[in-house]
């Protein structure tokens, strides 16, 4: 949106169009390098074939097919394709629904004195 040819300066281009001028100057070297693109193609056929593999499971395929890769580096470039496993993900936060839910009893009560309001655990232990 901004053209340096303009009879306008590009520091008035930026300020009419609400962007600080470092903007108009930035160069993004964010680029990945030959070998990653490659890699991130061997991952996409990968995934696509098995969905299930995650990020262990693909730095070990790939170390059998020679190439020198450890897991953080395959996290990373799955993360940043969006490559996630399709197998089931723990569910630990998730209540059974034939458990009952109790109330919380300390709800609007302000503790403001000692020995106002007691705990204990009553976990049992074999």
């Amino acid at each position: 949106m901004i053209d340096p040819g303009l009879n306008l300066s590009v520091s008035a281009q930026c300020w009419l169009l609400s962007l600080a001028r470092s903007t108009y100057y930035y160069e993004s070297t964010n680029t990945e390098s030959d070998l990653n693109l490659f890699l991130m193609e061997e991952i996409d056929r990968l995934h696509l074939a098995h969905l299930e593999n995650g990020s262990r499971m693909m730095t070990k395929i790939l170390r059998r097919r020679g190439h020198e890769v450890n897991r953080k580096r395959v996290r990373r470039l799955m993360q940043l394709m969006g490559l996630r496993s399709m197998s089931p993900q723990p569910k630990t936060t998730k209540a059974h629904p034939d458990h009952p839910k109790c109330p919380y009893l300390l709800r609007g009560i302000s503790v403001d004195r000692p020995n106002h309001v007691w705990c204990s655990d009553i976990t049992y232990m074999e």
